[in-house]
């Protein structure tokens, strides 16, 4: 699937998403990703069930207003723990199916908003 770009204005936006990759202006990635306006940081989180406490602090570190985890193919829940840890912040979260998940990135971050999106592959 393509995903439309308006003009980025320098921002890391995807530009499509598909079975086992993401592009992100046009670069393809074929690991999790998470990605801010900013920079793209490859994620070492490789199914949905790895994500622990550490990755949310890792993110939390980012310093984001919302947060929009791409679960993969299909919407999924972590334990409810995980998720307070970082609301706990004041830091929104969202979960959602990856694709889903780089469209809402996308405009959050075309806005201007201090969002970051850590997506899942499979």
């Amino acid at each position: 699937m393509k995903l439309h770009l308006t003009p980025n204005r320098g921002l890391q936006l995807f530009s499509g998403y598909g079975s086992g990759y993401v592009a992100i202006n046009h670069v393809r990635y074929e690991k999790c990703v998470v990605v801010t306006p900013q920079a793209v940081i490859e994620w070492p989180v490789t199914d949905f069930d790895q994500i622990t406490g550490a990755e949310f602090g890792f993110i939390a570190d980012l310093k984001p207003e919302i947060v929009i985890f791409g679960t993969g193919t299909r919407q999924r829940f972590p334990q409810p723990g995980l998720a307070r840890a970082l609301a706990a912040t004041g830091v929104g979260v969202e979960f959602m199916d990856s694709r889903a998940a780089c469209r809402t990135y996308n405009i959050l971050a075309s806005e201007g908003r201090r969002v970051v999106a850590a997506i899942l592959l499979d």
